[in-house]
């Protein structure tokens, strides 16, 4: 039997498999991008403002943060696949509400929130990829290479998705309730593709749910996010922010206790304190404050008249449209690369490199923001490494974790980056605001946008720093062996 024709080892890395999964990540893209051009259209049926809209990505965004951990873990107690296929239900549900919701802005509400599940996916994907790849002892680099792809079709699915929905709703007569069908049927085909076409991963058995973990967990990620909510709503000088915040971190303290005692804990910390893991975690975060807090604030640049208030680049709609494009466009370049470079160097390398790359990016920002071209050049340098570290960190912190958490050690890279995310949105919000209620024609609002652009810089530079601790040989096909025999702690 030739090489061509013969059966794939047990457990091997399929293209057949990344091909299901690339499908469910396209899918995960086309939510994300498939909304954003109808804001305004579907604020007006629901007869709400689009500032009363903005809840429901706030909604959203916290529901994310609280579910990613607990379907995590379970992906790694009772299988990914499983796991993965409870949460496409639960997001195609609540797909089909957006369309069914009658014109109630409370159901759409509570709808696009339950949406927000199919934050898990890529996590998911990421564990059950890399669980295949540690029984051929290639874990680590089949995971990269396969997590690009992923990647590259999550980013592809949101390009498509932004452009497509404006299509369909002049398509249907400009009818919101059919246009949003478009989405729902994708997650409910993706639902088919997932249960016909992705194999199962191999769970350890004799696994425990830590429920007093993951209540304390969702306790304090509650109480932070809240307050980061009340910081863009009421200011700084609020209360309503820093005592739900403080309470939030406080709740850290018995978390971390009960967590030693437990024998099969939600978050493992001593897992968590390694230096090839928590430099991954912190990056996460940090990383969080750029990719998800900083399009907004570039899209209002963009769209900035200089004649009126003396910066910007005066762009209409549609172009600043393409601008977004071209981002989006250099991150599937960074996430394709990513593999590559990574087998040449390192994989920390690639991940410093990746780091410094959004680093500079933004910074080049304070001095180069006058006309197109430098705004765009700094965007696809950041963009590189964006779409690097999208694709870098959650196979990573898989290479990082013993068998069976490798679920959980991905879910809180997306927890990370979602809070890092909040953090920013928060403190972009209040920033952006203070900087142009005064007199725009002074052109004191860029000062608010080289604060946002410096906060983006600075923190992806204290990322890159921060690998530096992590080994040199971290996250390599050779420690594959030791991330099979590592201990779980479970009794």
């Amino acid at each position: 039997m030739s090489a061509s024709t013969q059966p794939p080892r047990a457990g091997a890395i399929t293209f057949r498999l990344v091909g299901f999964l690339f499908l469910v990540e396209l899918t995960s893209g086309i939510l994300q991008g498939y909304y954003v051009p109808l804001v305004t259209q579907i604020a007006g049926s629901l007869h709400v403002t689009t500032a009363d809209y903005n809840w429901t990505e706030a909604a959203q965004l916290l529901v994310s943060a609280l579910v990613v951990p607990v379907l995590a873990k379970l992906g790694d107690m009772f299988g990914h696949k499983r796991i993965l296929l409870v949460s496409t239900a639960v997001t195609a549900l609540a797909s089909w509400g957006l369309v069914l919701n009658g014109g109630s802005f409370a159901i759409y509400l509570i709808a696009f929130a339950l949406q927000g599940f199919y934050v898990v996916w890529l996590p998911l994907e990421v564990a059950l990829i890399f669980d295949r790849g540690r029984r051929t002892g290639t874990g680590a680099s089949q995971t990269r290479r396969a997590a690009g792809f992923l990647v590259v079709a999550l980013e592809a699915g949101a390009i498509l998705g932004a452009l497509a929905s404006s299509k369909v709703f002049a398509a249907v007569g400009h009818e919101i309730a059919p246009t949003l069908i478009v989405p729902a049927a994708c997650v409910t085909l993706v639902f088919v593709a997932i249960l016909l076409g992705v194999p199962e991963s191999e769970p350890v058995a004799g696994r425990v749910l830590d429920v007093g973990g993951f209540v304390l967990l969702t306790l304090a990620l509650l109480s932070v996010t809240g307050g980061l909510t009340f910081l863009r709503l009421n200011g700084p000088a609020s209360w309503t922010v820093w005592v739900p915040i403080a309470i939030g971190l406080l709740l850290l303290i018995p978390f971390g206790r009960y967590e030693l005692r437990h024998r099969d804990p939600a978050v493992d910390l001593r897992v968590l304190k390694q230096p090839n893991m928590w430099p991954v975690q912190l990056t996460a975060g940090l990383f969080g404050i750029s990719v998800l807090g900083a399009q907004i604030p570039l899209s209002a640049f963009a769209a900035a008249d200089p004649k009126k208030v003396g910066y910007g680049l005066g762009l209409d709609a549609d172009f600043v449209s393409y601008v977004i494009g071209v981002y989006l466009v250099s991150l599937i370049v960074g996430a394709v690369l990513f593999p590559f470079f990574s087998r040449r160097v390192s994989p920390r390398a690639a991940l410093i490199v990746a780091a410094f790359l959004v680093a500079g990016g933004y910074l080049l920002f304070l001095p180069l923001h006058d006309a197109l071209w430098q705004v765009l050049l700094n965007m696809v340098i950041a963009g590189i490494g964006s779409g690097a570290l999208v694709a870098a960190l959650p196979s990573a912190a898989a290479a990082a974790a013993p068998r069976g958490q490798s679920g959980i050690a991905t879910g809180l890279t997306n927890t990370t980056k979602t809070l890092g995310g909040a953090f920013a949105s928060a403190v972009f919000g209040v920033v952006l605001h203070a900087g142009l209620s005064g007199d725009v024609s002074s052109g004191t609002g860029l000062g608010s946008y080289i604060t946002v652009w410096t906060i983006c810089g600075i923190g992806a530079l204290v990322a890159g720093a921060l690998l530096f601790v992590v080994p040199k040989l971290a996250f390599g096909d050779a420690e594959g062996p030791e991330a099979v025999a590592a201990p779980t702690r479970v009794e």
